[in-house]
């Protein structure tokens, strides 16, 4: 049966919202890359086993960072190997670095860009001391915010830092992925020494933003209700508010809520089968 969605919408939009074309293009270059060894057991099951593999999720592993953050579903699955693969540092009460969660995420994608895992760190830790340690919880839900909507707040922070200069919130231009990409984010001692920007004008903005960013920002309905209890912010502010909402988690769908954080009782299950 098909679902509401698919009925709403023509062939190609949908194909299109799900990527489509981007797992084809990767199933045809890994068949070329491989085509001695799956001569062996025929094309028709490579395709088979390609797609059963994007559908559980484990498709993304040990592939390189161009891939992993090419579409929402292969972010959303990124996310939820590393929780179950590393969830016994949280278990086990472990609290790390960032340099060791990063090294943490190499074992799952060899180029991992450091600058993603930095950005994390610091909206646990509010500032640029990317040095102290850091609960597995805290850091993996400031990680699923920077990971999975990095564009969005890459943009965030250009509209951030234009209301901390002043301009009028309807002259303020949105950059695009690329321009905004190495432009520096607010430092904690700006936003402490200005008390951040008022909430309502920075709601007015994201507002805006979120309308060009539909597939790559938390539900706008949330963001605003974020906003709307508290008059002033910092970005950091924003950031924790975001990483730490149970609707915003709920809606990305990637990783449980964070009392079950430590449960996986499907994975739990096959580990006492393989190690009894």
């Amino acid at each position: 049966m098909l679902s509401p969605e698919r009925l709403a919408l023509p062939d190609y939009e949908y194909l299109a919202q799900r990527h489509v074309l981007t797992y084809m293009e990767d199933a045809v270059c890994q068949l070329l890359e491989n085509k001695e060894d799956i001569s062996q057991y025929g094309i028709a099951r490579f395709f088979t086993e390609y797609f059963n593999s994007v559908c559980q999720g484990t498709h993304i592993l040990f592939r390189e960072f161009s891939f992993i953050q090419a579409t929402p579903h292969n972010r959303a699955s990124f996310l939820r190997a590393f929780w179950r693969c590393f969830r016994t540092v949280g278990k086990n009460g472990d609290l790390l670095t960032m340099r060791e969660y990063h090294c943490l995420l190499q074992l799952l994608c060899p180029d991992f860009p450091l600058e993603l895992t930095q950005k994390a760190a610091r909206i646990v830790l509010m500032d640029d001391a990317v040095d102290c340690l850091m609960s597995f919880s805290d850091f993996l839900f400031a990680f699923q915010i920077q990971f999975y909507y990095s564009e969005f707040l890459e943009s965030v922070a250009a509209i951030y830092q234009d209301l901390l200069s002043g301009k009028n919130p309807n002259t303020v231009i949105v950059p695009t992925s690329s321009s905004g990409q190495h432009r520096p984010r607010p430092t904690l001692g700006e936003a402490s020494m200005l008390e951040g920007v008022e909430a309502s004008l920075f709601c007015q903005c994201l507002e805006n933003l979120c309308d060009r960013h539909k597939y790559s920002c938390p539900p706008p309905a949330l963001v605003k209700e974020v906003l709307s209890n508290v008059q002033r912010l910092t970005f950091y502010g924003f950031l924790v508010a975001l990483s730490k909402h149970h609707g915003i988690n709920q809606a990305l769908g990637a990783l449980p809520d964070k009392g079950d954080l430590m449960h996986d009782p499907a994975l739990d299950e096959e580990l006492e089968r393989l190690t009894h």
